[in-house]
Formats: C-alpha cells, structure tokens, sequence
C-alpha cells in the first residue's frame, strides 16, 4: 500500500469483528512503528499490549466506573474547553457518527450505551497502552508519542487491521495500574484498540471530512 493511501483510507474504527489478532502482526507492527522519529532519537515510549481475560476485566471496570458516573482522573489533563471553530468539528464528528448509529440528540439512552461502548474499546481483541516515564518532560514526549502512535495506526490499516485512539480507555488510570501493573511512575499517555474492522458497520462508514490546506497551511515567501 501506498503512504498516501494509507494516510488518506485509515480512519478510526469503532466497531471490530470477534477475530483474533495473532501476537506476531502486533510484534511486527510495533517493531515498524518503533521507527518513528524521536527528540534526539530518545524513544522515550513504552507500549502494553493487553489481550485474553486481562482486557475482558479491563472492559468490565472501565464500562462500569463511567457508567457510575465517576468524573475522569486521567494522566494526562483533558482540555477543558475548545475554541469555537475547534468545538465545531468536534460536534461535528459526534453528529457524524450518531446520524450514522440512528441516534437522534433526544435519545438519551443511545448516547450512554456507545459512550459505554467507547470506554469498553468497542471490545477490540487487542488493547495497546503508550506510556512515558514521568521524569521525561511531557512537552517533547507528546510530540514522540504521536509520532509513534501514527506510525502504529498506519501500519496496521496496511495489513487490514483497525485502530482507535482513545482518550476514554485512560480516563481511569488506576484501573490500568491495578490489572496491568503498571507503575506509578509512568503516565498513561493513551490508549489504542487494534483488531479486524467490520465493514458493514454503519460506525465505520460514515463520510469523514477534513478543512482545506489553506485553513492550516500560511506560505511565507
């Protein structure tokens, strides 16, 4: 596969089929994606690759703690608020997606069974946690982690594999210490659910948008 188709095909995947991955497609995919660029070839992350019961209880606990309400703790701060042309694509991917799930803004229950949804991994086989030691500074480390992260996305799109970053599978972090043993030393950058993509699935076919090159790009000549 090309990199331009890849780049442009890829997208997040919200629902996977109950498909294995087998364990050498993942090595093989991090050991590719570990050639991201780093600060001062530093490859400051760390990647978890959870399956098997481990994620079932994962998925169990993650589900129910944001079902009881209990407000997100994550490592890593979540923004606040968003300036307006940013909250508009926002609210637009979530229009997006709910038009594409038949579930209208007054369909209360809906929402709350896919936001349960999200925070089990919409039950991806695999689930790969980024983390960073602590005594990195985040301002260059997040820089890193996304440069790996994308590589990790796009290698698995090319063997036909699915991926979704998400921000919601490390808003509990102690959930992830507790049954992952991982340290306290270490933060939870985010998570990725990796599997099979179900084509049929509306979630998966929505039609994505993107601005125009001019809204990002300013030649300075």
């Amino acid at each position: 596969m090309e990199v331009q188709e890849a780049v442009q095909k890829r997208r997040s995947i919200r629902h996977f089929l109950d498909k294995p991955v087998p364990e050498e497609d993942v090595n093989k995919i991090i050991s590719d994606a570990i050639w991201a660029p780093s600060w001062g070839n530093s490859q400051p992350w760390e990647i978890i690759a959870v399956t098997g019961s481990p994620l079932d209880q994962f998925k169990k606990e993650n589900k129910e703690t944001i079902m009881k309400g209990e407000p997100p703790n994550a490592d890593i701060t979540f923004p606040a608020e968003w300036p307006e042309k940013f909250q508009e694509r926002l609210n637009g991917i979530e229009r997006s997606l709910f038009d594409a799930l038949s579930i209208d803004a007054e369909d209360f229950e809906g929402g709350l069974n896919y936001y349960g949804d999200m925070f089990s991994i919409f039950d991806a086989p695999v689930f790969l946690i980024i983390t960073v030691d602590k005594k990195i500074s985040l301002e260059y480390a997040m820089i890193d982690m996304g440069s790996i992260m994308q590589n990790i996305c796009l290698l698995a799109h090319d063997r036909g594999l699915g991926t979704c970053l998400l921000a919601a599978s490390i808003s509990y972090p102690k959930i992830s210490r507790k049954l992952f043993s991982i340290p306290d030393t270490k933060n939870i950058v985010c998570g990725i659910a990796l599997g099979w993509p179900d084509s049929q699935a509306p979630e998966n076919n929505f039609e994505r948008s993107r601005e125009g090159v001019n809204e990002f790009l300013r030649w300075v000549r």
